[in-house]
C-alpha cells in the first residue's frame, strides 16, 4: 500500500474523529457513540471514503491492550488476588450460563436438528462474550470503575479473557472429523504452553522488568522511556498472542506486575495517550465494520437474535445482581455493559467457519447481531441515565437516591462528596451556605444519605446535568472527584459553558496541579500537603520545638511550596528545567532553615511561652510575629 494512501486513511480517521466527537459530547451522547458514528460514516454504508476496515482493525485492537496494561497499573498484586473470587466465580456464572443458555434455546429453535448443536454451542460461546473495550471505556468515561458495579465488571471481563484458550480449543473439536480429526492434543497442548507463558511473564517481570526501567530512566531521555513503556506492553502482548491467549490479557498482567513500581506513574504519563488514540480508532472500526447487506437481507433473524441474547444475557445478570449484590442505581450499567456482545465473538466466529463448523452466511448474520448490540449499547445507557434509573429511584422502596432532576439555584456545587469533599460540604453547612452536591457512588450515597446529607445521584461532567445543578447562576464549582481526567473534564466543561463560574479544585498531585493551573484555576490545593504540614508540625515539636515555632515553619514551608509551583508551572513539560529547578530550590530551602536553627535552636516550651526575639513579619493565619519568607529557586 502506497504512503499516500495510507496518509488519507490517516487523514480521514482523524477528521471524522474530531468532527464526530466534539459534535456527540455537545449532544450529551458520550464519546463512544462519536467515534462509531464517524466509522458508521465514512465506512462501506456511509460515504465510502474506506472500503475496507479490516486495514485498520488490528492496529485498532491494540488500543484495547494499552487500557487493560493502564489497569492493571492500578490494580496491586494483593488487590488482584483479592478479587479472584468475582473474577473466577462470577465471571464463570456469567459466562457459562450465558453460553447454556443460548446454546440451548438456539437448538431448540432449530427443532434439535442432529448437527445443529455445533451452531448452537459456537453461537452461544460467541454471543454470551461481551466488550471488553466498550465496557471499560464507558466505565472510565463516567468515573464509576471504582464502584461495585465497575468493579465485578471488571472482574468479569478478565475471566472472558482467561477463558479465551479453552473456548478457542473446542472449535477444533467440533469440527467434522475431516477437518478436525487429527487435532485431539490440541487443547492440552494449548493449555500447557500458555500456563508456562503466564508463569514466564510473571517471573519475568517479578526479576527483569524493575531493573531494565531503572535503567532506562538512568539515562534521563524521556523519548526512549515512552519506547520503553510501548516495548513492554507490545512484547508481553505478542508472547500472549503467541500462544493463543487475548493480547490484552498479557498487557493486564504486565501492569499489575509493575503496580507498584516507582515508574507507575510515569508509564501512565506516557501510554495514556497512545491509549485514547487507538482505543477511539477501535470504535471506529467497529462502526465501520457494520454491514447493513446482512441486516437488510435478514432484517427479522438479525433482530431476533440481538433480542434474544440480550433477554437471556440480562436473566443471567440480573440474579447476579441479587447475589454480589449490587446497589440498585449502578445495575443498568452493569447489565447494559455485560449483555451486549463483544469482539472476542468475532474471533470465535472466525474460527469456527475456517474449522467449517458453521457457513459464511450464518457467521455473517451472528457477526452483525453482535455489532448491532455493540452500536446499540451506549445509546441504550443514555436511555437508562434518562429515563429508566430516574423511575427506579422513584419507585424502588431501597433506593432512595435519585438523580438530580429539579433544578437547583444553590450558589456552590460540590462535585464529588467522598472524604475531601465532605469537608468542605459540613464547613459551608456550618455557616449557612447551601451547596448542590452531586456524586456518581450510588452506594455511598445511600450510606450518605443515612446521615443527613442531601447528595444527588450523577456524572458531573455531562453538561445537561451541570445545568440542572444550576451552574449558569452558582458562583462558584467545587472539583473534588476521584479521578484526574474526570477532573479535567470537569474543569474544561465548565470554563468553556460557564466562564463566570470560579472554580475551586483538589488537585491529586503535583502534575493534576500542573494541569489545572495550565487550565486557568486559580484555587488549587493539593489533597495531602496540609494533613502532612500537620504531621510534621508533631514531628517537629516531638523532637524539641516550641509548638508556635514549629507552626510557623510549617506555615512558612506552605507558602514556600506554593509559590514555587507557580514559579514552575511555565516549565511544566520541560523535565530537566524541572529538575534543575527543584534541585537549586529544595538546597536553598535546607540551608535557609538550617540557619534559622542556628538563630532559634529548639527549646522546649509550651504554647504559652515568649515569643523568640528575632521574629519579623505577620502571620496572616494566627496572627503572629514571624520572619519574612525568602523565596529562592522551586523545589520538589
Amino acid at each position: 500500500m502506497s504512503h499516500t494512501h495510507w496518509l488519507t486513511l490517516a487523514l480521514t480517521y482523524l477528521a471524522a474523529a474530531v468532527i464526530a466527537v466534539p459534535l456527540a459530547r455537545r449532544l450529551g451522547v458520550g464519546a463512544i457513540i462519536g467515534y462509531l458514528g464517524a466509522g458508521f460514516a465514512i465506512g462501506p454504508w456511509g460515504l465510502r471514503l474506506v472500503t475496507d476496515p479490516s486495514q485498520i482493525v488490528d492496529l485498532a485492537e491494540f488500543g484495547v491492550v494499552l487500557m487493560l496494561f493502564l489497569i492493571g497499573l492500578e490494580l496491586e498484586p494483593r488487590r488482584l488476588w483479592s478479587m479472584r473470587r468475582p473474577i473466577f466465580g462470577w465471571g464463570s456464572v456469567q459466562l457459562l450460563g450465558s453460553l447454556a443458555l443460548i446454546a440451548g434455546i438456539g437448538w431448540a429453535c432449530m427443532g434439535f436438528w442432529p448437527d445443529g448443536w455445533r451452531l448452537a454451542l459456537v453461537a452461544g460461546a460467541a454471543l454470551a462474550m461481551s466488550s471488553t473495550a466498550i465496557g471499560l471505556a464507558t466505565l472510565n468515561e463516567r468515573n464509576i470503575l471504582p464502584t461495585t458495579g465497575g468493579q465485578n465488571i471488571l472482574s468479569v471481563s478478565l475471566f472472558q479473557d482467561i477463558a479465551a484458550i479453552p473456548l478457542l480449543a473446542l472449535i477444533p473439536l467440533m469440527a467434522p472429523e475431516r477437518v478436525g480429526g487429527a487435532d485431539a492434543g490440541h487443547p492440552l497442548l494449548a493449555g500447557a504452553k500458555a500456563f508456562g507463558m503466564i508463569a514466564l511473564i510473571v517471573l519475568g517481570g517479578r526479576l527483569v522488568l524493575r531493573p531494565a526501567l531503572r535503567f532506562i530512566a538512568r539515562s534521563q531521555t524521556p523519548e526512549i522511556f515512552t519506547a520503553a513503556a510501548l516495548g513492554l506492553v507490545v512484547g508481553t502482548a505478542a508472547l500472549m498472542q503467541a500462544v493463543g491467549l487475548s493480547m490484552a490479557l498479557g498487557a493486564f498482567l504486565a501492569g499489575v506486575l509493575l503496580a507498584e513500581s516507582e515508574y507507575r506513574r510515569e508509564l501512565e504519563t506516557d501510554i495514556e495517550p497512545f491509549k485514547g488514540l487507538l482505543l477511539g480508532l477501535f470504535f471506529i472500526a467497529v462502526g465501520m465494520g457494520i454491514d447493513l447487506g446482512v441486516v437488510l437481507h435478514n432484517p427479522w433473524q438479525v433482530a431476533a437474535i440481538v433480542a434474544g441474547f440480550l433477554a437471556v444475557k440480562t436473566l443471567v445478570l440480573w440474579g447476579m445482581e441479587i447475589g454480589i449484590p449490587i446497589p440498585r442505581l449502578e445495575r443498568p450499567v452493569f447489565t447494559l455493559l455485560l449483555a451486549q456482545g463483544g469482539e472476542f465473538g468475532f474471533v470465535v466466529l472466525q474460527a469456527a467457519q475456517g474449522q467449517q463448523v458453521i457457513d459464511g452466511a450464518q457467521a455473517g448474520v451472528l457477526t452483525a447481531a453482535i455489532t448491532l448490540s455493540m452500536l446499540l449499547t451506549p445509546l441504550l445507557i443514555l436511555a437508562a441515565d434518562r429515563w429508566w434509573m430516574p423511575l427506579l429511584a422513584k419507585f424502588s422502596p431501597r433506593a432512595k437516591v435519585s438523580e438530580l432532576a429539579e433544578p437547583q439555584d444553590a450558589p456552590v456545587i460540590i462535585a464529588g462528596f467522598g472524604r475531601y469533599g465532605q469537608i468542605i460540604g459540613r464547613l459551608l453547612h456550618a455557616n449557612g451556605i447551601q451547596a448542590t452536591v452531586l456524586d456518581h457512588d450510588a452506594e455511598a450515597i445511600e450510606a450518605l444519605r443515612k446521615f443527613g446529607f442531601g447528595v444527588h445521584y450523577g456524572d458531573a461532567t455531562r453538561l445537561d446535568l451541570l445545568r440542572i445543578a444550576g451552574a449558569a447562576k452558582a458562583r462558584v464549582l467545587v472539583v473534588a472527584v476521584d479521578g484526574i481526567e474526570p477532573s479535567l473534564e470537569l474543569v474544561d466543561i465548565a470554563r468553556e459553558n460557564f466562564p463566570n463560574l470560579a472554580i475551586v479544585a483538589r488537585a491529586r498531585n503535583v502534575q493534576h496541579w500542573y494541569q489545572l493551573n495550565e487550565r486557568g484555576v486559580r484555587y488549587i490545593e493539593r489533597e495531602t500537603l496540609d494533613a502532612a504540614l500537620t504531621s510534621a508540625r508533631s514531628v517537629l515539636e516531638l523532637m524539641g520545638w516550641e509548638p508556635h515555632r514549629a507552626r510557623t515553619l510549617a506555615m512558612r514551608f506552605r507558602r514556600h511550596s506554593v509559590q514555587q509551583l507557580r514559579d514552575m508551572a511555565p516549565h511544566f513539560r520541560d523535565e530537566s528545567k524541572l529538575v534543575s529547578l527543584a534541585r537549586a530550590g529544595r538546597q536553598q530551602l535546607e540551608q535557609l532553615f538550617a540557619q534559622e536553627r542556628l538563630e532559634h535552636p529548639p527549646v522546649a516550651k509550651t504554647w504559652d511561652g515568649a515569643t523568640q526575639p528575632g521574629d519579623e513579619g505577620f502571620d496572616e493565619i494566627e496572627g503572629e510575629r514571624v520572619a519574612p519568607v525568602r523565596e529562592g529557586p522551586p523545589e520538589t
